[in-house]
């Protein structure tokens, strides 16, 4: 009989445990040994669609008019670093965070852009799906499975898509190494994450019958074992079960065993609990955590691209901004407060920013932030020339402020951040040697997994 499938293996294996044909449980990959001290760990807070630097991280006051937008500039304790009025919280905060103001690329639209700045894809042109890995996919494959046994990978709403685009994802890699997805609300009251922890054991027992079955198809193993996908088959299967029956990642995902007050200094809204779980999955050992701040507190379209057409710019960014504000200053002061700020990178980024000159166009639908179809309102387009980013954590020295741009903010005149440069700040937090290692392609050939970049020297733990 000719070779099944993996996939119908998996479905053979695991068919019986219902939802465990999510992709994020067969996406697990084998644990390495424990580590001799604690290893690094990430979260990428994702915007897509991309922020405005001007009206947040690069306000311009003294810019003409046209540029500059309606919201006033407050001043920091750190010289030169200047917030709007729309983010108090972490202008509060600004001694323990560092801003780069200097993001730039050739990718103008939203795929291009984002495949450039996660992937490192040089091209400028869209495209449906990646080619090249993100680098949270990179860093999954490099450093394995999560020492304590949980997802190494996961993502919070996780970055995925923009409409029918795919803007991140393994490429070249093996879907292995994709995400372990949590979605829904952790805001609401019966939030609970699938398939991790059961306290039912009557479940339980299920569970372990099922695995029992495997020893039943050892004869039908043997005609296929030459490949190798039986061995992969109890890799998969050892390692979801692992995650339906363990009581730490049980714990680490129920967000309700967060005291009262602290969620609601993160905010009792989707983003603030999003946040705080991602916290907490980096405090319990995942490596690798992303969340998109997406959805309805973004306004009517639903994402950060603050075109006339979907929103008047400014309401949605007044709308939006107390969310926004109030999450992220609460986690830039739980990381510190619980000991994470050497061990765990904080970084706040979207695709690009946002065109300086604001530009006018007819609404095409109210709602939220967006006054009635037909109304003319104000907008910002997509600017690739420059953006912000906000980093915190990772042993980073806070209080700084990296990079520069014109007086109107469209273009990059000190340290530009091209997205080789962003990627390897990030690996080297990670301890990956950026400038040796590589990865295979689709035909096995080793690719550099940063070309032509360099680490920014002040983002560095060691100084």
């Amino acid at each position: 009989m000719p070779n099944p499938s993996r996939r119908v293996l998996l479905q053979a294996g695991l068919g019986g445990f219902g939802s465990l044909t999510l992709p994020g449980l067969l996406r697990l990959r084998a644990a390495q040994p424990p580590a001799t001290t604690e290893r690094t760990a990430i979260i990428l807070v994702w915007l897509r669609g991309g922020c405005s630097h001007l009206d947040t991280y690069d306000p311009k006051p003294d810019a003409p008019a046209e540029y500059r937008g309606p919201f006033a500039p407050l001043r920091t304790h750190v010289t030169g670093l200047r917030l709007t009025e729309l983010l108090p919280k972490q202008a509060a905060l600004a001694n323990r965070v560092a801003v780069v103001r200097s993001l730039a690329h050739t990718g103008g639209g939203h795929p291009a852009g984002s495949l450039q700045v996660l992937a490192g894809d040089p091209d400028p042109q869209d495209k449906l799906k990646p080619v090249r890995p993100d680098f949270m996919t990179v860093a999954h494959y490099l450093r394995g499975g999560s020492p304590k046994g949980l997802p190494n990978y996961v993502g919070v709403n996780p970055v995925v898509n923009y409409d029918n685009f795919t803007i991140a994802g393994p490429g070249y890699l093996s879907a292995n190494y994709a995400p372990f997805a949590v979605g829904g609300d952790p805001n609401a009251p019966d939030f609970r994450v699938p398939n991790v922890g059961t306290a039912d054991a009557s479940k339980a027992a299920q569970i372990a019958d099922r695995a029992a079955l495997r020893d039943k198809f050892d004869t039908f193993r043997r005609d296929f074992d030459r490949s190798g996908v039986a061995k992969t088959m109890d890799k998969f299967e050892a390692q979801a079960m692992n995650l339906l029956t363990s009581p730490t990642a049980a714990k680490a995902f129920d967000i309700a065993q967060e005291p009262a007050k602290l969620r609601e200094r993160y905010g009792r809204n989707r983003w603030g609990q999003q946040l705080l779980l991602a916290r907490r999955l980096v405090e319990a050992g995942v490596e690798i955590v992303t969340t998109e701040l997406t959805g309805p507190l973004c306004g009517r379209v639903q994402n950060w691209d603050d075109h006339a057409v979907n929103h008047h710019v400014f309401d949605a960014l007044k709308f939006r901004a107390p969310f926004f504000d109030q999450g992220v200053s609460a986690l830039i002061e739980d990381v510190f407060a619980r000991g994470l700020n050497k061990r765990v990178l904080v970084v706040v980024t979207g695709e690009f920013g946002r065109t300086p000159r604001i530009s006018y166009s007819p609404s095409s639908g109210g709602g939220v932030a967006s006054a009635a179809e037909g109304t003319t309102q104000p907008g910002r387009d997509h600017w690739p020339r420059a953006g912000s980013m906000l980093w915190f954590g990772g042993g980073i020295e806070g209080g700084q402020v990296i990079g520069a741009t014109d007086r109107r903010g469209e273009d990059v005149t000190e340290r530009r951040m091209g997205p080789h440069d962003f990627l390897a700040t990030i690996y080297r937090h990670l301890g990956i040697d950026y400038k040796a290692t590589t990865v295979p392609d689709f035909a096995g050939r080793p690719n550099a997994i940063v070309e032509n970049g360099t680490a920014l020297p002040e983002l560095d733990a060691r100084g």
